[in-house]
């Protein structure tokens, strides 16, 4: 299955026992952390398969394996062995890493630093066809070329670049990314409108994106097309001013699929969501998908008609989270990789740690260090991406303390700060005592212990609770997850 099966032992039965392990830890982890961190371990079974000696790259990745997967991979091993089996953890001697040529150097400062975020990249200066020209075309041939293709793809507005392939996935992203998948293939069908929301730069546009390009590589002759949702009242408003409204109405209710963007801008614009309202009607009774995304959920969007809100709701409402730890990491890798650059292990652990809040700035973060490095000819390393990032970790350490996180919390759920720290256990006091808990976890840089001192001066043990608790919460009770989300917000200013 993997490269570091053969290495697992000079015995036959000490490989296949780590050779097994593999192929179950494969179905149980999701595939990118499998990859980043599973895959790349190099195994030592002892001959009476009692010990399996782990080496990993560094530091980093020793304590990260050992507190999340050596739980579960002991108990495969043991499960699979028939007996006790000890597994330890060490660090390998480490290869250098390679340096950036000068020939990458170049080729990557003539490409752009563009290309690292797909999320980023311009549209295409030439606007699409209006609806008026695209209802005057002749019908397409039932099989495109070539060219036919690419222009059918153009007019659609779809970024090529933003795909399945292409989005990392992790917990924060898992089920949108389902749920995009099962339209993309089954158009028409069930979610029906998916509606997608989540804060700035988690992936919305990239899913939406990957959505159109899904169809569009499974059926050529689809009609598709992305927009977001200022175009379509610029359409609106267009329409009227040209009295071109038959074409208008003719091109939007013919689509099969219709991926709209940051629909919470048809806010206060009554004729505009009269016309969504007719597009979104039309297009369901002949069975055409609808996709949307937004910066907060249906029953959240202010100044939107009751009916459209309504619309939105009535298929598969979906959340995009903050990326967790190991989806960060994973990111910063994987990105890195797409550039020819090397992200050491730990350089992305460490990136990953102080850029929390979503994947754009997780890109910027990347583009900076990638930039430091090539411009002055270093190797990339901790010390490099502390000096690339120092004015936005200056910034960062400034923001978010836990003292913020507890008056913010506290005056949200309307009970006094002091009860932060109280034994006091009523309902009312300890739901919010545990969120700030997690709320710090998540936004400050502070251990376990710490942050119970914090909350006067409990155990760790208590505060892992805590955040183990809310965060599987936030997977399921949208109510909560909302809240969560505009306590987000408020303490990022």
């Amino acid at each position: 299955m993997t490269d570091t099966a053969e290495q697992a032992s000079e015995g036959s039965e000490g490989a296949a026992l780590w050779h097994a392990c593999l192929d179950v830890l494969a179905q149980d982890v999701p595939e990118q952390q499998f990859n980043t961190w599973i895959k790349p371990l190099v195994a030592q079974v002892s001959d009476d398969l009692s010990t399996v000696s782990l080496g990993v790259a560094n530091r980093f990745k020793l304590d990260w394996v050992r507190a999340q997967y050596g739980t579960r991979i002991a108990e495969v091993l043991e499960a699979l062995a028939g007996q006790p089996v000890q597994v330890d953890l060490n660090i390998l001697a480490r290869a250098p890493q390679p340096r950036i040529s000068t020939t990458t150097a170049r080729s990557v400062a003539r490409m752009g630093l563009q290309a690292l975020s797909a999320d980023a990249a311009p549209e295409p200066e030439t606007r699409p066809a209006s609806p008026a020209q695209a209802t005057a075309e002749p019908a397409k041939p039932a099989k495109p070329n070539t060219a036919e293709r690419e222009a059918s793809a153009f007019r659609s507005r779809l970024n090529p670049a933003l795909t399945f392939s292409t989005l990392v996935e992790g917990s924060a992203n898992r089920m949108a990314r389902a749920a995009a998948l099962h339209v993309a293939s089954s158009p028409g069908q069930l979610y029906n409108p998916l509606f997608i929301y989540g804060g700035v730069g988690l992936g919305k546009t990239h899913l939406v994106h990957a959505v159109g390009n899904q169809l569009l590589a499974d059926k050529l002759d689809a009609k598709v097309l992305y927009i977001h949702a200022e175009q379509f009242v610029s359409d609106v408003v267009k329409s009227y001013q040209r009295k071109t409204f038959d074409e208008f109405k003719a091109f939007y209710h013919s689509l099969d699929l219709l991926l709209i963007d940051d629909v919470q801008f048809f806010a206060n614009k009554d004729r505009t969501q009269e016309e969504f309202f007719n597009a979104f009607e039309a297009l369901l009774a002949k069975k055409s998908h609808i996709v949307m995304t937004s910066d907060t959920y249906p029953k959240g969007l202010t100044d939107i008609h009751e009916r459209l809100v309504s619309r939105f709701d009535s298929g598969l409402t979906v959340a995009l989270e903050p990326p967790e730890l190991e989806l960060r990491v994973a990111i910063l890798i994987n990105k890195a990789q797409t550039e020819g650059a090397v992200m050491p292990e730990d350089v992305a652990f460490f990136v990953a740690k102080n850029v929390r809040s979503n994947v754009r700035e997780l890109e910027g973060a990347l583009r900076k260090i990638l930039a430091y490095s090539r411009f002055n000819q270093k190797e990339i390393s901790i010390n490099l991406a502390r000096e690339a990032l120092r004015d936005l970790l200056s910034i960062q350490n400034r923001q978010i303390g836990v003292e913020n996180i507890q008056k913010t919390v506290a005056d949200f759920y309307k009970i006094k700060v002091a009860d932060m720290y109280s034994k006091k256990r009523p309902a009312s006091i300890a739901r919010p005592r545990q969120i700030a808990m997690y709320l710090a976890k998540e936004l400050t840089q502070k251990s376990l212990p710490e942050i119970g001192e914090l909350f006067g001066g409990r155990d760790h043990t208590t505060v892992l609770h805590a955040v183990r608790k809310i965060a599987a919460e936030r997977q399921t009770v949208t109510e909560l997850n909302q809240q969560l989300h505009v306590l987000e917000q408020t303490l990022k200013g």
